[in-house]
């Protein structure tokens, strides 16, 4: 079988969710993945960000990262999707991105993927997640398969947030806990495609033929 197509699509503000992202990809290729780390586009006005140093040092920094584009969402088996949170909602970078993405929907090119998602607040719960679930209304409509983490790795009782990776980005970088979090998210969500890409796989191969009532 051909190995899973995973895409990291993120927004970042000062890079509390790029290093989660970095971590979902590190895990994701763990996991046996082809991985594509995409940034996506700022759209916030130049003026507003050369005024947070912070903001305009991560710009800088991750420069070089490419910008997500439709080809990614099309080449991918799984997509995790990381932000920041906006009063409960995700970045309206990431949304707008997002929001480009009706005529790939409308020809089903969005749909039967595994879809999952990361986020960071700068205090406690902060709407982390509302900001998971909202993402999630998304991927109803794009007929997605959602795999969020559960509580299915001994990081998760630590970390604490089923529905995706969390961090309070007010407490500094992401340390080992949420950067874990990170790799076990991705690995599941590539386990979870790859045995749904073996299953269409194996019910091609086997075409129409089967037992006769």
């Amino acid at each position: 079988m051909e190995p899973v197509n995973a895409a990291i699509i993120y927004y970042s503000t000062t890079g509390v969710v790029h290093a989660l992202a970095e971590a979902a990809a590190e895990g994701a290729a763990e996991a046996g993945a082809r991985v594509r780390l995409r940034k996506v586009a700022e759209t916030a006005p130049p003026h507003t960000v050369g005024a947070h140093p912070e903001w305009a040092r991560h710009v800088r920094d991750t420069a070089d990262v490419t910008e997500a584009a439709h080809d990614d969402l099309e080449w991918a088996d799984v997509v995790l999707f990381g932000t920041p949170t906006r009063f409960g909602n995700p970045a309206s970078q990431l949304r707008a991105f997002i929001d480009t993405t009706g005529p790939l929907w409308f020809r089903g090119g969005l749909a039967d993927k595994v879809y999952s998602a990361f986020t960071a607040s700068n205090s406690a719960h902060g709407g982390q997640e509302s900001t998971l679930l909202a993402l999630a209304n998304t991927f109803y409509h794009w007929g997605g398969v959602i795999v969020p983490p559960g509580y299915t790795d001994p990081v998760q009782f630590t970390m604490g947030n089923p529905y995706g990776t969390s961090h309070v980005a007010g407490t500094g970088a992401p340390g080992d806990v949420p950067l874990e979090a990170a790799r076990h998210q991705a690995r599941r969500a590539v386990g979870t495609a790859a045995a749904l890409k073996a299953g269409r796989g194996a019910s091609h191969i086997g075409g129409q033929s089967g037992p006769t009532r």
